[in-house]
């Protein structure tokens, strides 16, 4: 739950750089950019951990699927945010967690009793009122940014199934490389590029840095947790996007938004006391 909300709060970190860097350059350039940043921030990682011997694993064919719905997912989310208000995106990729819930249920057979689910769409009613996402929204880009909270679910889904003995740095690597390579596809086929100056380089730098700290935070939050407890706290990206509004762009929330909040926050505290019991270890709760 912790190496979740981590992975949430740096990814909007990164997304800051990115959005700032996107008002000079196109965004699939930008998106190129910042994958070779993250790919050497990889690279650089398997090497310190001695991990180089299993490089090879990430030829599996789980390891290459959750980095394709990583590519797909980003390069749906960089179009998306390029036409829609940031607000409405995130609003719609709070239904990521929901997809997740829903999923661990029918095809992992997970637990998800009636009160956890009440829950989560109460956390997911929160989110929207902090995102307060308007008809003005509505357009193809919409379905981009409901395909990109598919395709998070499906990626993290995924990522669960990766055998234990691929290295967490192995798949961020991969999924980094995977997603560098698409987005300079997507650039070459449908942009002109412009020439970044050191601020942007830097800040792409940055960005390419703390998405590999978020890809890890992620694959660690699914592999010691269950799915069912871990998601609901992917809301808290809303949280962080409103600390970043206001600290980056001075955007207050108004009230509304900070109903929404506390819709979120209160939802996360009641899954996890209401995922305890006495007389067990957090362990033992969650194999249970």
């Amino acid at each position: 739950m912790a190496a979740m909300a981590a992975a949430t709060a740096v990814f909007v970190i990164g997304d800051v750089f990115m959005k700032l860097v996107t008002e000079a350059l196109p965004p699939f350039e930008v998106l190129f950019l910042r994958g070779l940043a993250a790919s050497a921030a990889a690279a650089l990682w398997v090497a310190l951990r001695g991990d180089g011997h299993m490089i090879a694993s990430a030829l599996h064919g789980r390891v290459l699927l959750r980095a394709a719905a990583e590519t797909f997912s980003v390069l749906c989310y960089i179009v998306a945010l390029a036409r829609m208000p940031i607000a409405d995106v995130i609003a719609i990729l709070q239904t990521a967690p929901l997809l997740v819930i829903v999923a661990a249920a029918v095809l992992l057979r997970e637990p998800v009793g009636a009160t956890r689910m009440a829950l989560v769409l109460l956390g997911f009613a929160g989110a929207l009122m902090v995102a307060q996402p308007t008809a003005a929204g509505v357009s193809s880009a919409v379905l981009l940014a409901f395909a990109t909270a598919v395709l998070i679910a499906a990626r993290d889904l995924i990522g669960r199934t990766v055998p234990a003995d691929c290295p967490v740095t192995v798949m961020v690597l991969a999924t980094n490389v995977m997603v560098t390579a698409g987005a300079a596809a997507m650039s070459l086929a449908s942009e002109r590029w412009v020439a970044p100056d050191a601020l942007h380089l830097a800040h792409l730098g940055a960005a390419g840095l703390l998405v590999t700290l978020g890809h890890a935070g992620v694959l660690l939050a699914y592999r010691v947790g269950r799915p069912a407890a871990v998601a609901p706290f992917f809301y808290s990206f809303a949280l962080w996007g409103l600390v970043a509004g206001v600290l980056v762009w001075g955007v207050w929330p108004n009230a509304l938004a900070l109903a929404g909040l506390a819709l979120i926050v209160a939802s996360g505290v009641a899954i996890v006391v209401g995922g305890r019991s006495p007389g067990r270890g957090v362990g033992e709760r969650e194999r249970a």
